[in-house]
């Protein structure tokens, strides 16, 4: 045997140098109420190289479940789904200290969508009209810890941020107008928890969130204050 050879079961770096490593691969959770979307979603990452798609989701309640178990890189999060919210989800995944990163991606771009999932803790927001290299593109800086815009979404938050807001100006999200229209029916936390299928914990972040839009501290005022201004009734 010559010097040079390659002795048995060693690998040979010329056959290998070309494959990727596997802690090269970016993992995906794919979260969407739209099987249509999903299946789109799953098809293109699975034809691109650097992404495995580990598993998909139907609300925002199994992705928390399929987040603990598949331990993803980055998820993509849809925001108005059935059985809980995006927003809430990622708000979940944020307080359990989840270590994926959450890619928003939606067709909602209005101040009550982008602003409560950027403050819940979603790394970046898209929309998903973007192109494929755009996407590809923004799940590589998620995973990364960088944070992602669509041009759309980053100009409405630039305005938000710049725009002078009086006290309780602040427009209630459409979770927080549940939340709030189930108080004033009377509704424990813990039913509210359970009807919206929320933890009692994301509830009195929900309460705390729509407390200071509304300028009050306690519930009694946040359902005066509701049915003053006509947000309920």
């Amino acid at each position: 045997m010559t010097d040079d050879a390659t002795p048995d079961g060693a690998p040979d770096d010329a056959t290998t140098g070309g494959a990727t490593p596997d802690d090269a691969v970016i993992t995906l959770l794919v979260v969407d109420d739209h099987p249509v979307v999903r299946d789109g979603l799953r098809g293109m990452f699975e034809s691109a190289p650097g992404f495995r798609v580990l598993g998909e989701a139907t609300s925002g309640a199994e992705a928390l479940d399929r987040a603990a178990a598949l331990d993803p890189d980055v998820i993509l999060m849809d925001l108005r789904m059935p059985g809980g919210s995006g927003v809430d989800a990622i708000r979940e995944l944020t307080r359990r200290g989840a270590r994926a990163r959450v890619l928003v991606l939606t067709t909602y771009d209005t101040d009550s969508d982008t602003l409560p999932a950027i403050e819940a803790g979603a790394t970046g927001y898209l929309l998903k009209d973007a192109p494929r290299d755009e996407l590809f593109t923004a799940v590589r800086a998620a995973a990364e810890g960088r944070t992602v815009l669509s041009p759309a979404v980053a100009s409405r938050l630039v305005s938000a941020v710049r725009a002078p807001k009086a006290p309780g100006s602040e427009p209630l999200s459409a979770r927080e107008r549940e939340v709030l229209a189930l108080v004033a029916r009377g509704t424990s936390n813990k039913e509210i928890a359970r009807e919206l299928f929320i933890s009692e914990a994301t509830v009195k972040t929900h309460l705390t969130h729509l407390y200071a839009k509304l300028g009050v501290n306690d519930r009694a005022a946040a359902v005066a204050t509701a049915y003053e201004r006509r947000i309920l009734g």
